[in-house]
């Protein structure tokens, strides 16, 4: 039984609210009106990369972004078997009936895990830079080498090296958005690299063929070719998918092309969704 309760504490930002899940004290924020759609970060990422299409989104729809446990402002451990019950229990803590996800990354499996197992619930999904869903970990980071890498050196030296990886590097050289990547990278406090568990992730086991949500899947047009032959995989897999591709953008297009992003987010959603507030 997953047990959630509404906590007070210290906001780093006005915006900034906090819940407890079975015990794990969660960031999450609340923001627009409209349509309910509920943002999923990726691995070492947390809630402030969506910004950009918060700013943009906010008048037209009602955005929740959370960090997932053990990113950004939450406390625990990573845990890709914990995210899908963690978003489903902040949606039943925010009394949502319906939502759209979109999921980014490894939040992809994420959102994939909650409209598997609650395909009512879900309106539409957006996934972005998604992973090898088929695979047990992501061959393109090299978890075993970040482990050992913090063991010896502490994590400051996973970070800068994580800084460097193919999919860290932003195309736009917007100086607010590199401080802002790079701030989210100093947040992240790397207790899934100091502990690591099973890498056993449930995204592996999601039945895509048995989605029937319509689905939008994203690539930037320079992500790694491993993340784009993932992204047309699911697409092919998935019945009402579609695939579109951001140009002048790596594996975080919502960073690099915000405005070519939230605009191809709104139009989908807008045909796509009914129009309702949650």
């Amino acid at each position: 039984m997953t047990a959630c309760a509404s906590v007070s504490a210290r906001p780093t930002h006005a915006a900034d609210r906090f819940v407890v899940v079975d015990g794990t004290r969660l960031r999450f924020r609340d923001e627009g009106r409209g349509l309910a759609v509920l943002l999923v970060h990726g691995w070492t990422l947390d809630l402030e990369m969506w910004d950009p299409q918060v700013s943009a989104l906010r008048d037209s729809f009602r955005l929740i972004r959370l960090d997932r446990r053990g990113h950004g402002l939450s406390r625990g451990t990573p845990s890709p078997e914990r995210d899908s019950e963690d978003l489903a229990a902040l949606c039943k803590h925010l009394g949502l009936a319906r939502v759209t996800l979109l999921g980014m990354s490894q939040g992809v499996r994420a959102v994939l895990g909650l409209a598997c197992t609650a395909p009512e619930q879900i309106d539409a999904l957006i996934l972005d830079g998604p992973p090898p869903l088929d695979a047990v970990a992501d061959p393109e980071v090299p978890l075993e080498r970040y482990t050992a890498l913090v063991r010896r050196h502490g994590i400051e030296a996973f970070r800068e090296e994580w800084a460097g990886h193919p999919l860290m590097q932003l195309r736009t050289r917007n100086p607010e958005t590199r401080a802002l990547l790079a701030a989210m990278i100093a947040r992240y406090p790397g207790e899934d690299l100091r502990h690591p568990a099973s890498r056993d992730e449930p995204g592996a086991r999601v039945h895509l063929e048995s989605l029937a949500t319509p689905t939008l899947v994203l690539s930037g047009a320079y992500d790694l070719a491993g993340r784009k032959r993932a992204a047309k995989e699911l697409t092919a897999r998935v019945a009402h998918a579609e695939l579109a591709e951001i140009p002048g953008a790596g594996h975080m297009p919502n960073l690099d092309r915000p405005d070519a992003y939230s605009k191809l987010c709104r139009e989908f959603l807008t045909h796509h969704c009914p129009r309702a507030s949650y």
